[in-house]
């Protein structure tokens, strides 16, 4: 029988850095809902970006700190739900949907629930030789989110009143979900391998992205979703190839 009497045993504060990067990208998640609300739309899509960002630094820690833990691994996954599901819906509800009603929130709950059954669909498989190595199944639910606010990038960015055309975000949000709970391959960037050799290209072009996210944030993110979008097709492309 244990000693009730025993003091609990000390934690390392680095034991919980992994945990406490997760706890701020759910905080950034949450402020972006209520930002939502408040109609500062450009300080909500900023959160969500935040969030984005500094996913997958919680996992890189706790494996780098030893301090990977069931409940690090279960509070991750309902983060991500809250950043990348929950948050961006709203956001996109408010600045481009609510002008159809019922359909638009119809539409932004399709949205949040194909990425839960992404998340839970990754944490099922958790322990299997993963769905990261080589390639993602499915479009991640952190790239999901940025695809589903590319209208409000348009719109903040001065491309396009996205507000003005809600069928046709509709149907972007429904299609983003979609492509959440796929089956596709799609790019991961630990597959990644840069030649030595022009490792200083990519030197150059991280100071070209600092450039541009200090000047032209909003451009800066239509660019990396259309890019990505354009790796989405050049995937089904090749997987309906690989079928036939």
């Amino acid at each position: 029988m244990p000693d009730l009497r025993r003091p609990p045993e000390n934690l390392p504060f680095l034991q919980l850095v992994p945990n406490l990067v997760t706890i701020l990208g759910l905080c950034a998640g949450l402020t972006a809902i209520r930002f939502a609300f408040l109609g500062r739309f450009d300080l909500a899509a900023g959160l969500i970006v935040f969030a984005a960002v500094i996913d997958g630094f919680d996992g890189l820690l706790a494996r780098k700190l030893d301090a990977a833990s069931p409940i690090g691994a279960e509070l991750d996954s309902l983060a991500d739900f809250v950043d990348f599901g929950v948050a961006p819906a709203i956001v996109v509800y408010f600045a481009t949907l609510s002008g159809i009603g019922d359909l638009g929130w119809t539409f932004a709950l399709v949205f949040a629930v194909c990425c839960c059954l992404r998340l839970a669909r990754f944490n099922v498989n958790r322990d299997v030789p993963l769905e990261g190595r080589a390639h993602f199944v499915g479009v991640p639910a952190p790239a999901g989110a940025l695809l589903g606010l590319l209208p409000v990038f348009a719109t903040l960015g001065g491309v396009v009143d996205a507000s003005r055309l809600p069928w046709a975000v509709a149907a972007w949000l429904g299609l983003i979900g979609l492509l959440m709970v796929s089956r596709l391959k799609t790019f991961s960037p630990k597959a990644l391998r840069i030649p030595r050799e022009r490792s200083r290209f990519i030197l150059v072009a991280a100071a070209l992205l600092v450039g541009l996210t200090l000047t032209r944030f909003w451009l800066l993110l239509i660019v990396f979703d259309v890019a990505y979008a354009a790796l989405l097709v050049h995937a089904a492309v090749v997987s309906r190839r690989q079928r036939r």
